[in-house]
């Protein structure tokens, strides 16, 4: 029987094994998908040197997983994140596939207004938001709650009117407003938003952040992370089947 897995620190809202689980029956498939919650990357190791044949990896390990990988795929050198491990004969290599779930489930929403995007967050999802939508053509500006130095970077103190209204997507890469912490909400000022806005969460727990609630009740066209996280999880299974 073949194993695969998900790392991450906190695993209770996991939606990959239930997923992968079903999956496998409903394919008759023998495989098991288990949750690997490490307290510290370097915890990895021992996982990485078991009998495991593939592994998603989720917060807050997509970055600092990389030094522990043998090999990285193109695209998951070119975004600096990893959220998908294939293990063969004892090597590993991390590849990405959060950039292809993203675009899968942002095309059919795309417009000729969303020339400029606003990425909430600079984690490894960030990254893979950006990357695709570069590849796209959209002008990305992060935000987050600390100075970085990195290009296109501001604060949430900078997200005036202008700015916001310049960028009619928006999207949110970070864990606020994720079960159970249902109650915390992205500190912009929502009344900014209009019609012509898509704002996305890759949060797909709960279904309605507050930063969607928040979104809707401003005419603001929103998305939610469900498709998304299924688009990837189909093309993990594609690397770890091949």
């Amino acid at each position: 029987m073949n194993k695969y897995g998900l790392i991450g620190k906190s695993l209770s809202h996991s939606f990959s094994k239930s997923y992968f689980s079903s999956f496998f029956i409903e394919n008759k498939i023998n495989a098991s998908y288990d949750e690997f919650e490490i307290a510290n990357i370097d915890d990895v190791k021992s996982l990485l040197n078991s009998s495991v044949n593939g592994l998603n990896v989720t917060i807050p390990y997509k970055e600092s997983i990389i030094p522990f990988l043998d090999e990285l795929s193109i695209e998951a050198k070119e975004i600096g994140a990893v959220n998908t491990i294939k293990i063969t004969n004892g090597k590993t290599k991390g590849f990405n596939t959060d950039a292809f779930g993203f675009h899968q489930s942002i095309k059919p929403f795309l417009t000729n207004q969303h020339e400029k995007a606003i990425i909430l967050g600079t984690g490894g999802a960030s990254k893979a938001v950006a990357y695709t939508l570069n590849n796209l053509g959209i002008d990305v500006f992060f935000v987050s709650r600390t100075p970085k130095e990195m290009p296109n970077h501001f604060l949430y103190n900078d997200l005036n009117k202008e700015m916001i209204n310049a960028c009619k997507l928006i999207v949110n890469t970070t864990p606020v407003g994720m079960y159970p912490n249902i109650n915390d909400l992205i500190p912009i000022d929502y009344s900014f938003l209009s019609e012509n806005h898509l704002c996305i969460d890759l949060i797909y727990n709960p279904k309605e952040t507050l930063f969607l609630k928040n979104s809707i009740k401003n005419n603001a066209s929103t998305l939610n992370g469900n498709h998304m996280l299924i688009e990837q999880a189909k093309e993990s299974w594609k690397i770890w089947s091949k």
